[in-house]
């Protein structure tokens, strides 16, 4: 029997793939995970902006299937908030809608740091590769920053394997024609988007979810790899033949009561957490932008959504749904209670524009994130080596890109690893501690699923 830990994308996914002849273990009332949709007082909340824009066909078939083809497409122009000023994203490219003087003390200091470009001399961490990629003036002011709210730590305390395209590298025309009007077109990786007619994000999991053999509120309490186990809190114990995890991997390894030393190494893995704060608000939305990045460190708000842009079905008619993220986590702890910082952002979205004033403020609520987003940090990689080896004397089979931030899907899915020893398998972006979106988790449960020849 296959046994899958956790109900979120990429355990259904691998469900789905297996043609449901599997079990799976959901902690929650409901499956989804950090795709669920959640129905307040007729607004649908998401956590966070989540939209589709994978060039995988397959993934695109699938999530239209799952909507029979009922989504809503469209291209998505984000905006970022500087100092009082709005800038288009990505800002490196749109130096024009920045004031004087320091605009131009950028894009000296751009020209300069390319002139003296070393192309021989890899950046060895995050801020190396911002004033390499920008000059350390339009580095430091801006994605600098944003790095400290959203990541939560220094740049210089991040590695750079994870940017990939996720961090656009201008070149040099681009910006000096940036640095006099606006671009042609846009340089962000996400241009269009998908995104579910009705029922929010999680409608995506329609047809994942059918015919999925599923035990709700069921909370592990340990897992004996050698015996084939799970233990549950209810008192309740599962036998397996494989066992495909879900969970996030420092968790998974308190459960299997490892070594001390690989429980060290579970607990150097990093991960940001995230306070999502949603506003219920009686006008529409005042910019046009899906969704924005807020560069102020006076400010708690660090992206911000509008949920009736992305489908009117989110929200009723003439109003608007606002989410506000910010970021925590060990290095970054929070230190206000959530209804002090609730009224901080409040004022933030006033100061900003985007709430016209507190009498249209409707009502407010809030979601804790435990696990949001990976800190790719220094110590990531050796700590998941450890952990890795260790579990690769316990049923898992090692895979040739485990410790990279992100897969390339077309290379594994060519790959055959030998499975007939093979009773552990890792899935998804915290089971894994991989940069994973929507598509990657899957395109994961293919994955397995052709592992164990299921499909």
């Amino acid at each position: 029997m296959i046994l899958i830990l956790g109900a979120g994308l990429s355990g259904i996914s691998c469900s789905y793939h297996l043609n449901h002849d599997c079990m799976v273990i959901e902690k929650n009332n409901h499956a989804g995970g950090h795709i669920f949709s959640r129905k307040i007082n007729e607004f649908i909340w998401d956590e966070g902006p989540h939209v589709s824009f994978t060039k995988n066909q397959y993934v695109k078939d699938l999530l239209a299937l799952s909507l029979d083809n009922e989504f809503l497409e469209y291209p998505v122009f984000p905006v970022n908030y500087y100092k009082g000023n709005w800038v288009p994203h990505p800002a490196q490219s749109n130096l024009f809608s920045i004031p004087e003087p320091i605009k131009s003390e950028m894009l000296k200091d751009f020209l300069a740091s390319r002139a003296n470009i070393n192309n021989d001399t890899l950046p060895k961490n995050y801020q190396e590769w911002l004033e390499m990629a920008f000059g350390k003036v339009f580095a430091n002011e801006l994605p600098a920053s944003y790095t400290r709210k959203y990541w939560t730590v220094e740049p210089k305390e991040l590695s750079t394997d994870w940017v990939g395209e996720r961090v656009f590298f201008p070149d040099v025309e681009t910006v000096e024609k940036g640095y006099l009007e606006a671009p042609d077109s846009s340089n962000h990786y996400i241009t269009s988007v998908r995104y579910p007619k009705n029922g929010g994000y999680y409608s995506y999991t329609n047809l994942l979810l059918k015919g999925i053999n599923i035990q709700y509120n069921k909370v592990v309490k340990e897992i004996s790899l050698g015996k084939k186990i799970v233990y549950f809190t209810d008192g309740s114990f599962q036998n397996y033949e494989k066992l495909i995890n879900t969970l996030p991997l420092d968790n998974f390894v308190k459960f299997i009561n490892a070594p001390d030393e690989i429980k060290l190494a579970a607990e150097s893995l990093s991960c940001s957490e995230l306070l999502l704060i949603n506003f219920e608000v009686n006008h529409p939305a005042q910019i046009d932008s899906h969704w924005l990045y807020v560069y102020d460190e006076d400010k708690y708000a660090t992206r911000i959504n509008f949920t009736e842009l992305l489908s009117s079905n989110n929200a009723p008619q003439g109003k608007c749904g606002i989410q506000v993220e910010v970021y925590f986590s060990k290095f970054k702890p929070q230190l206000e209670s959530t209804e002090l910082i609730i009224e901080k952002v409040t004022n933030e979205l006033i100061e900003m524009g985007l709430l016209k004033s507190i009498n249209e403020l409707k009502a407010t609520n809030s979601n804790y994130v435990k696990y949001a987003n990976i800190i790719f940090d220094h110590q990531r990689k050796e700590a998941l080596d450890s952990i890795l080896n260790y579990l690769s004397k316990n049923g898992l089979t090692r895979e040739v890109d485990d410790l990279e931030p992100t897969s390339n899907w077309d290379n594994l899915m060519a790959d055959k690893i030998k499975t007939k020893k093979c009773d552990l398998f890792l899935a998804g972006r915290f089971a894994q501690w991989k940069y994973f979106w929507t598509d990657d988790c899957i395109l994961r449960g293919k994955l397995i699923s052709q592992y164990l020849n299921k499909k």
